[in-house]
């Protein structure tokens, strides 16, 4: 299915690489939103995928959109809102931390009467330029190594993405990761060798805090299979 795009930015360097993917650029900071913003918001489907966590900023632009033609908000969260609960979390559980700022901003939008929204949690993000293997390259030492990762490749978010845009699935909430959890002593030791770095230091194992993200709801609302979905059987290939 083809679109026609609209991406923003808060750089002006960014405008002319936006243009050369044929999309049409604008500025667009939630911090400082201009007179532009209802030129950019003439669609139907508006794609959120903004790293900042300032309520009032997305306070500010959900205003600007409940005001405008957007009819449906997909929006890019975290699985992030979820603390180590030594357990597997799905959805349906309800355990998220109501007081961290991504809850908050998720919930704004889910609360909207003017539009309806569909949330993805992608876990961690791993491919294109992200190859795990360098993630602890400066340094930094593995905490909890015996626990168990949650990860996502890019091919498999941006599928995600398209097929609930084609499918029109709203008003629902998914949490997308990898069907793998392999521990972080093993998948960041196999992610080093494979190309040729350092392995990196691990902290001292203690009460194994962990969390297991479940994917089953993606996979059965969208009838989705991950491209990526053995994490360590994928090491080599990324």
């Amino acid at each position: 299915m083809g679109y026609s795009v609209k991406a923003s930015t808060t750089s002006t360097n960014k405008v002319s690489q936006i243009a050369k993917l044929k999309a049409d650029p604008f500025i667009v900071d939630i911090e400082n939103i201009s007179s532009n913003i209802q030129s950019f918001l003439k669609s139907k489907i508006l794609i959120i995928n903004i790293t900042s966590k300032s309520i009032g900023g997305f306070q500010s632009l959900l205003q600007e959109i409940e005001q405008s033609d957007i009819e449906n908000v997909l929006l890019v969260s975290s699985t992030s809102v979820y603390d180590n609960q030594n357990k597997t979390i799905s959805e349906s559980d309800d355990n998220e931390l109501s007081n961290k700022p991504l809850v908050i901003i998720e919930n704004l939008f889910r609360n909207s009467s003017k539009v309806v929204t569909t949330i993805v949690r992608f876990a961690g993000l791993i491919g294109n330029n992200r190859h795990p293997g360098r993630f602890f390259s400066r340094g930094n030492f593995v905490i909890d190594p015996d626990s168990f990762v949650n990860l996502i490749h890019l091919d498999d978010c941006i599928t995600i993405i398209s097929q609930i845009l084609q499918k029109g699935i709203w008003n629902e909430v998914f949490n997308c990761c990898a069907d793998t959890h392999p521990t972080k002593r093993d998948y960041y030791t196999k992610a080093a060798k494979s190309i040729g770095v350092v392995t990196p230091v691990f902290g001292t194992s203690d009460s194994k805090s962990f969390k297991i993200i479940s994917n089953e709801k993606v996979k059965r609302h969208l009838n989705y299979t991950f491209l990526h979905a053995d994490l360590m059987g994928d090491i080599n290939h990324l």
